[in-house]
């Protein structure tokens, strides 16, 4: 296999981001690849100086997934071999505090990603992980005078804050939940912890972009964030990787725990390349009257399963879902969103359109349970998906548990092709037909795009575009 003469994954091809001589020299890196065992789990453990219980956590994890069996949902993995995934990788380099010094081969790749541009202009501050490790990590005076913590997980872990992190790691996320988190809960390394005080309204969002730039390597970085009462936060997750001849996965999970009366935004643009496995677990718990938002925007990967959860545990939370996926040639994405109705007069609305072209696969399925408790909810669903061709394919899969009589539920579902009519009133325009069904797709997916930061909305729009060609 000759690597070197592999093309970079979409979007890192348009602006030149990937040099491949830059990610294989040997001496650059740090690589635990022995498969999963109790030593390799034992090596991550002590690379992180890891308090006892978290130790124990890790092996107690290990012996959970050896028994969990590979998840019946979804496309199928087979071609996924974990004795050929490396658990850990990382540059011999600290974690800067300052831009300047961060590594060049890894400052180029995330100065081509625009990373250090978002912070100046419109972020509160940014994490940026590179493999298994952190590399940068800075956030802006007036954000830390506000209280707010914003720093990488493990450093929270040896911090004051020790306690917060024990009482809510992988709590709603649990071992057992499926092979997967458990896999996730042994290996896990890097992501990021967020605490917000009690009615702290963070105005500019929060950002974490995470780089998997070794082949055979797997990703298992852990987000999490507590709003706390009163408190308001948009954070941004970015995600990217070059193209290899083997297989990659990424395996991170989101924690995201809403107060009471908070709002959390997350908003996700994932653009893997197209070897990885994205077997990635997010889930928010929301609290009395507190609001949850998903915007997720899925362009990349080979196999995908990616299926956010909200629980609405509080009276009168809420929670609204909006995302796009876009599966091309190779791609089997299996993507949607699952809540949880507990509280009274809880209210959600999931609404995902979904692209498929060049023999793409794209997959919604949701879960909406509303428990026997939740008197007064309110549930919608809608799901569109255009197909670009004859040979791509589109399922929609929802699922529907309803356990009270009180509760107002709808779904509703279209699937479409792109009309002729459409495509010649444009070309009558002027624009050629490859202009046209770019603009009919960016009109599709302009729901989603609005949502986002104008930086990110225009990030969006460009995959979008690349993915058109």
């Amino acid at each position: 296999m000759n690597e070197k003469n592999q093309k970079p994954a979409f979007g890192d091809a348009a602006s030149g981001l990937y040099d491949w001589k830059d990610a294989e020299r040997p001496e650059d890196f740090y690589r635990i690849d022995e498969g999963l065992d109790e030593e390799t789990v034992l090596k991550i453990s002590g690379e992180k100086n890891d308090p006892g219980w978290m130790r124990d956590f890790r092996l107690k994890s290990l012996e959970i997934y050896r028994k969990k069996e590979i998840p019946d949902w979804g496309p199928d993995i087979s071609g996924l071999d974990m004795d050929h995934i490396a658990a850990y990788v990382r540059s011999k380099s600290d974690m800067k505090a300052s831009w300047d010094d961060v590594p060049t081969e890894i400052k180029d790749t995330f100065e081509k990603l625009g990373i250090p541009q978002a912070e100046r202009d419109s972020l509160a501050g940014v994490g940026a992980q590179y493999d298994s490790e952190l590399v940068y990590h800075n956030v802006k005076k007036e954000v830390l005078e506000q209280g707010v913590i914003y720093t990488d997980l493990e450093s929270a872990l040896r911090s004051d804050k020790a306690d917060m992190i024990k009482d809510h790691f992988m709590k709603l996320i649990p071992p057992t939940d499926h092979k997967f988190a458990a896999l996730h809960g042994a290996v896990w390394s890097g992501g990021s912890f967020v605490y917000v005080p009690p009615g702290v309204k963070v105005e500019i969002p929060l950002q974490s972009y995470f780089r998997l730039n070794a082949p055979g390597a797997g990703q298992f970085e852990h987000t999490l964030i507590i709003v706390d009462e009163g408190a308001e936060l948009h954070f941004i997750e970015g995600c990217s990787a070059p193209k290899y001849n083997v297989a990659n996965l990424h395996a991170g999970a989101v924690e995201l725990f809403v107060g009471k009366n908070a709002k959390m935004r997350y908003s996700t643009i994932e653009n893997w390349s197209k070897n990885m496995y994205n077997l990635n677990t997010k889930r928010a718990i929301v609290e009395e009257g507190g609001r949850m938002e998903w915007i997720s925007g899925s362009f990349g990967s080979h196999i995908s399963y990616l299926y956010p959860m909200t629980i609405l545990k509080g009276d009168s939370s809420q929670m609204e879902f909006t995302g796009i996926t876009f599966a091309g040639q190779g791609q089997n994405l299996d993507t949607g969103a699952k809540v949880l109705h507990q509280g009274k007069n809880t209210s959600s609305n999931i609404s995902t359109k979904s692209l498929s072209k060049d023999g793409g696969i794209s997959t919604y399925r949701s879960s909406v349970v509303i428990s026997e408790k939740a008197k007064g909810a309110k549930a919608f669903v809608s799901c569109d998906s255009l197909m670009l061709d004859d040979i791509s394919r589109s399922d929609t899969i929802p699922a529907m548990d309803i356990r009270t009589s009180e509760a107002d539920v709808g779904h509703e579902a279209k699937i479409g092709r792109i009309s002729d009519d459409t495509l010649f009133y444009l070309m009558s325009r002027g624009a050629t037909e490859d202009e046209a069904r770019t603009m009919i797709v960016s009109g599709f997916a302009e729901p989603i795009s609005k949502e986002l930061p104008l930086e990110y909305a225009v990030e969006m729009n460009n995959l979008i575009k690349l993915e058109m060609k």
